[in-house]
């Protein structure tokens, strides 16, 4: 399995709207989503109607609309929008809980690359089932207080600095942007964990 730009954009706006959520921000513009994520517009509007269309998010119209999170943060599932967004977590087709498609093995049965992707397909749900966008944005400001960086949205919208200016303020080196083992979200959820 491998994420889409649209579903990366899609989870990552998500997020945004959950982050905000948790700031006291009641509505976010679809420009102020796509300046904050660099996202391009165009392309988050149009995934913001399918979020909209699958019930995870509401919009409100109007020169201070925008949209919010529909449920809340904890009974979206990451699994469910990667789903939504970029259809089943198997690998092959013939280990797919929701959209099963008979491979071209002679015995499916005894089928050993079949039993490794299983198990594959089993893991990948199990972790983007068990975690919720409540659960990523925990992490995430959790980490952002951490290190002093400052919170998106938590300020009027007057008041806000430009995408850019916030990014310059975060911004770190490339070497050290790369993830250790000990930043994923389970290690941060659950301490000192290995799968």
């Amino acid at each position: 399995m491998k994420l889409s730009k649209k579903g990366e954009y899609a989870l990552r706006a998500l997020i945004d709207l959950g982050v905000a959520a948790e700031v006291g921000r009641q509505l976010v513009q679809v420009t102020e989503l796509a300046s904050n994520e660099q996202l391009p517009i165009k392309f988050l509007e149009q995934i913001m109607q399918l979020l909209k269309e699958a019930g995870l998010v509401e919009s409100q119209r109007g020169k201070f609309g925008g949209y919010r999170l529909a449920l809340p943060a904890g009974k979206i599932s990451v699994g469910q929008v990667v789903r939504l967004i970029d259809g089943p977590l198997a690998p092959i087709g013939c280990v797919s809980q929701t959209a099963y498609e008979k491979c071209s093995c002679p015995d499916e049965t005894h089928c050993g690359l079949r039993m490794l992707m299983l198990d594959v397909r089993n893991a990948i749900a199990s972790i983007l089932d068990r975690y919720t966008l409540a659960d990523v944005v925990e992490v995430t400001l959790r980490k952002m207080r951490r290190d002093g960086v400052p919170l998106p949205y938590a300020q009027p919208r007057s008041n806000l600095l430009p995408a850019g200016a916030r990014r310059k303020q975060a911004r770190v080196s490339p070497a050290s942007a790369r993830l250790q083992p000990v930043e994923g979200l389970i290690n941060n959820l659950l301490g000192d964990y290995a799968i």
